[in-house]
């Protein structure tokens, strides 16, 4: 099907993708990985939940791990220019149909939450608690050296339909991979803040969560990362990777937290700032779309991902896949 024209001038404001909140399991084991291992600096701690920052960030927290028995995605949140946009946003999405519930949120102004309409739990504020800035603190950097949160990644039951939603939000999309049979959408990438994307959909059992990404400075702390997990216990979190995506350009390494949440370790991509940027096509069949090198994903990043909090998934409409049979 074709790519909607970019909407430049969405009903309410989008800044950028902000925090996600994880459901964990246990919070030592997970403060052992997001802290001791990949780097994330602790902004508060309580009994049951701790709140992260990467080192560029000035907002107060963009992970959330909450302690819990069943292991969850729960709210995708997102950051809007102002305090009259997110009254907007509201009008929106009521317009919808969709649900708005006005809820309190640590750190944050007015907050609301909703859904998509597959179920993709979401929160919206416009300010959070700014801290002082640590990026010049280098003796804090270890692990990865995660500067930011980058994007969200996740499967969809119907992916032409989440690029049609997401871009009366005014996410542009950037790249894309269309099965040639049908015309139809496999998965597509989409931003608001000027890089590849903010949010992308991958064809699946869905909605689901398949991966949050950090961006880091360079691949060579990609390097010592995989170093670090392959000597302290982590070697089987280690997923897929180190490579180059074809799609985004971008560096890349692919782990798992102790929950099985897949975290992606990012950099490297493009700008994308103009409005009038030509999305690229890729062939879903290119092995090169997923890795530049030619080498294939695991079938685990296919089929695995974090199920959304209280969201039935369903199977996809779309049944084409970039598995080539031998």
């Amino acid at each position: 099907m074709p790519l909607p024209k970019p909407n430049l001038y969405p009903a309410f404001n989008i800044v950028r993708l902000s925090h996600v909140e994880l459901a964990v399991t246990d919070l030592a084991r997970s403060r052992a990985f997001y802290v001791d291992t990949l780097g994330l600096q602790v902004t508060d701690e309580t009994s049951d939940t701790i709140y992260l920052r990467a080192l560029e960030e000035r907002g107060h927290h963009c992970i959330v791990l909450k302690k819990a028995t069943t292991a969850e995605a729960r709210d995708l949140g997102f950051k809007l220019f102002s305090e009259d946009d997110l009254d907007k946003a509201e009008h929106f999405f009521k317009g919808k149909g969709l649900p708005v519930e006005w809820v309190e949120r640590p750190y944050q102004s007015r907050t609301f939450r909703t859904r998509d309409p597959h179920g993709i739990p979401l929160e919206f504020y416009a300010e959070m608690q700014r801290l002082p800035p640590i990026h010049q603190k280098y003796a804090l950097y270890h692990g990865v050296k995660p500067l930011r949160i980058d994007h969200f990644n996740c499967f969809s039951p119907n992916v032409d339909e989440s690029v049609a939603f997401y871009n009366e939000l005014g996410f542009r999309v950037t790249e894309y991979t269309e099965d040639a049979s049908s015309g139809k959408l496999w998965a597509a990438w989409t931003h608001r803040k000027g890089g590849v994307h903010d949010i992308a959909f991958t064809n699946g059992i869905g909605p689901r969560l398949h991966h949050v990404a950090f961006w880091v400075p360079t691949p060579l702390n990609i390097i010592d990362l995989l170093d670090l997990m392959a000597t302290t216990g982590y070697l089987p979190n280690i997923e897929r990777g180190p490579g180059r995506h074809g799609i985004s350009n971008a560096f890349f390494l692919y782990v798992r937290d102790p929950d099985n949440h897949r975290i992606e370790i990012y950099c490297s991509d493009y700008q994308t700032v103009d409005p009038d940027l030509e999305p690229i096509k890729w062939d879903l069949k290119d092995p090169q779309r997923q890795t530049l090198w030619g080498a294939p994903a695991p079938k685990s990043w296919f089929e695995e991902g974090s199920a959304f909090a209280g969201v039935a998934a369903r199977q996809p409409d779309l049944t084409a896949s970039p598995i080539i049979a031998p």
